[in-house]
């Protein structure tokens, strides 16, 4: 799947982490599914893969993948 199909539109919440100096990119919708970076735009990259992966390894578990409500939020 690619990132841009309408499967990986995932919510990612982007903050500013004071103790570990580094932004953080959460994915509410995927539990546990989130990525840190020292660069906002690094943080969603890497957020982004990890939806491909979060995705990937639900499927292949056989749990359920939730259908993502498609907001981005930037804080």
């Amino acid at each position: 799947m690619h990132m841009n199909s309408p499967e990986y539109r995932y919510e990612i919440v982007i903050y500013w982490d004071d103790e570990h100096q580094a932004y953080v990119a959460e994915v509410p919708e995927l539990p546990g599914c989130r990525a840190r970076a020292t660069d906002r735009l690094e943080a969603l990259s890497h957020a982004q893969h990890a939806i491909e992966i979060w995705v990937e390894t639900a499927r292949e578990c056989g749990d359920p993948v939730p259908q993502p409500h498609g907001r981005f939020h930037f804080a």
